[in-house]
């Protein structure tokens, strides 16, 4: 199964693309959609949808895994983000795919195994699962991976399955 990872911000959206099989995983490709800073922001927005949609078109995944917006202390930049996301979610609905959301927390617990995970610890196990010499730049990039590491992790859990069942 191959999973494309989103990060998503209007600055620099991360991806990443994995295949995940029986347990095995293999970083296919990683990298990062960026705007220009002093930009008119519906035109950042259109690049951003642009490129996600030209990334699906070539990534051709199977499952697309997106983090959940947290708004801390910063609203401005969190709606901005929020904007974001939304022409991303947009772009994944029309090339006719499903898209999970992971809260931050989830993806720590996810590949971590522990919901307080630091952001070093993350980036580690993201690394040693991947049998990586060191984590791929920019770190937006490294987090779209452990969002595809966590939903391919998840997705084959036993309770998933049980789901799939009922």
């Amino acid at each position: 199964m191959r999973i494309l990872g989103i990060d998503p911000g209007y600055g620099i959206t991360g991806f990443g693309l994995i295949e995940a099989e029986k347990n095995q995983f293999r970083l296919l490709r990683c990298g990062a959609i960026t705007t220009p800073a002093g930009m008119d922001f519906s035109g950042r927005l259109e690049i951003i949808y642009e490129d996600m949609r030209q990334l699906l078109e070539v990534s051709k995944p199977d499952a697309v895994a997106i983090e959940e917006l947290f708004f801390g202390q910063n609203v401005t930049t969190g709606i901005g983000v929020a904007q974001s996301r939304g022409v991303i979610l947009l772009a994944i609905r029309q090339a006719g795919l499903e898209v999970t959301s992971y809260k931050p927390m989830q993806v720590k617990l996810g590949v971590v195994g522990y919901g307080n995970a630091t952001k070093h610890q993350v980036m580690d196990m993201t690394r040693r699962i991947l049998n990586l010499p060191q984590m791929p730049k920019p770190d937006d990039a490294a987090d779209a991976i452990a969002i595809a590491l966590c939903h391919a992790r998840s997705s084959t859990s036993l309770l998933s399955k049980i789901h799939q069942i009922n």
